[in-house]
């Protein structure tokens, strides 16, 4: 999932969480499905800081560009 797109994460953060609610599973795969959601959330949530960044920058050349003209 390294290199997975954000609509990715979200969509294998929801698999998780729908084998995390099955009560057959043991507590040692519960364990690691959380952890692993976790990581996957963590990496989702630094995507998402770095478009708002990404973003941030654009619109101050925008506004640079506009000042200019």
């Amino acid at each position: 999932m390294k290199n997975s797109t954000f609509e990715e994460k979200l969509e294998h953060s929801k698999a998780l969480l729908e084998k995390l609610m099955n009560p057959e599973i043991t507590l040692e795969e519960s364990v690691k499905l959380y952890e692993e959601g976790l990581k996957n959330i963590k990496d989702a949530q630094k995507m998402i800081e770095e478009a708002k960044t990404k973003i941030t920058m654009i619109d101050q050349e925008n506004q640079s560009m506009q000042e200019e003209i």
